[in-house]
């Protein structure tokens, strides 16, 4: 699944430029550590700052954005599902690089968006995932899916639970993408089982890992990159 393609340089910079400039710290003594270590990274992380310069809600946006720069995912004129959408960071860049029409859904409202439609309900409910079909008005050509559950400090727990989103994520794009479509979504490493693997191989031409720079270095998370949708 992964092989020589997916160990391959990223080009095409989307993202932090320049030199790395000093960490700044929290001097908040009244925090708890955890609180100031989250804060302290906000405030260094180069993607932090950069959305905000450019006006995306979310620095998850850059891992969308890497992704289609190497698989070129979105399509001109292209139908989206977004599932896990808020912020709306990932419907920002689909709109942007060409979708005619996104349909986000995720547990949070989500500020409105010129060209997006979001649901807020549970994915998992099947009466949810017929409303966001329905909202679409036809088949999605890519169905993106950034969701994960809550972490609970055990990694083989978090890696399950969100592995269990993933799977439901990917059982809905094979049921419902159009011919040629193409799905993404977030898995960490080691959370899909084999036999959905297999599945995605025989539904789709070409089912790949990639973890964006974007992506954390510390995080486990990676991407599941499934395009040519067989359609059958």
């Amino acid at each position: 699944m992964s092989g020589d393609d997916d160990k391959r340089r990223w080009t095409g910079a989307v993202g932090p430029r320049g030199g790395r400039p000093l960490a700044k710290r929290v001097q908040d003594k009244t925090k708890k550590p955890s609180s100031r270590a989250w804060i302290e990274r906000q405030i260094n992380d180069p993607y932090v700052q950069q959305a905000r310069d450019e006006g995306w809600r979310a620095r998850a946006a850059f891992k969308l954005a890497e992704l289609d720069d190497r698989f070129h995912l979105i399509k001109r004129g292209a139908r989206v599902i977004d599932l896990g959408a808020a912020p709306g960071g990932w419907a920002q860049v689909a709109l942007k690089r060409g979708a005619a029409r996104v349909v986000g859904v995720d547990l949070l409202p989500v500020d409105p968006l010129a060209g997006a439609t979001f649901l807020v309900g549970d994915f998992l409910d099947p009466a949810v995932q017929e409303a966001v079909a329905a909202a679409l008005g036809g088949p999605p050509d890519l169905i993106v899916s950034d969701m994960a559950a809550n972490t609970t400090g055990h990694q083989r727990t978090d890696q399950i639970r969100t592995g269990a989103l993933a799977e439901a994520a990917a059982r809905y794009a094979m049921a419902r993408l159009a011919p040629g479509g193409a799905f993404v979504t977030k898995a960490f490493q080691g959370g899909l089982s084999g036999e959905l693997l297999g599945d995605l191989k025989k539904a789709f031409r070409t089912v790949r890992h990639a973890k964006p720079p974007a992506s954390r270095a510390e995080s486990a998370e990676t991407y599941l990159v499934a395009q040519g949708f067989r359609g059958d």
